[in-house]
């Protein structure tokens, strides 16, 4: 009795999971693969094939190349042109503002309701003059900037379509 009671007893195993359906075995019959040989029309047919799609990538890669370098141009040209106007514009409201500070000024300095009549006749004169002579620039300003934009693109599509044709 001494040695069941100083023996340790072992912890039981579980009993293995039996999973109630299962699946029979399956293997997949192995079939050699025929040999046969590949006519030689259609191999010349195939190589050629691959040959025009190289070449065709090819083409359209440079054309791919050409037209993002020419919008990389012509963003340039744009953002100055629109740099340039975006000047103009402040340098116009500068000049209408300091306009109208020295309106402001020879109005304080009048001394009659005619002389009030005449420098506002003759400031309204100035700056319908000065407004004529500014949305002129910055329309001349705006077609430039319009043209030297466009013409890069319509070039570039032109000469893409006709490579890759």
């Amino acid at each position: 009795m001494t040695d069941a009671t100083t023996a340790k007893a072992k912890p039981a195993k579980p009993a293995p999971v039996v999973p109630m359906f299962e699946m029979p075995k399956f293997e997949m019959p192995k079939f050699d693969m025929p040999k046969f040989e590949i006519p030689t029309a259609f191999r010349e047919l195939a190589e050629k094939g691959l040959s025009q799609a190289k070449e065709n990538y090819e083409k359209m890669k440079t054309a791919a190349e050409e037209a993002t370098d020419m919008l990389e141009d012509t963003y340039s040209t744009a953002a100055k042109g629109a740099s340039e106007y975006n000047l103009k514009v402040i340098e116009a409201a500068r000049a209408n503002a300091n306009a109208m500070f020295d309106y402001a000024k020879e109005l304080l300095d009048a001394k009659s309701l005619s002389d009030l009549v005449e420098l506002s006749t003759a400031h309204a004169r100035k700056q319908f003059e000065s407004l004529t002579s500014q949305t002129k620039e910055l329309t001349a300003l705006a077609q430039k900037v319009a043209t030297d934009t466009a013409e890069p693109v319509k070039s570039g599509v032109t000469k893409a379509f006709k490579q890759v044709a």
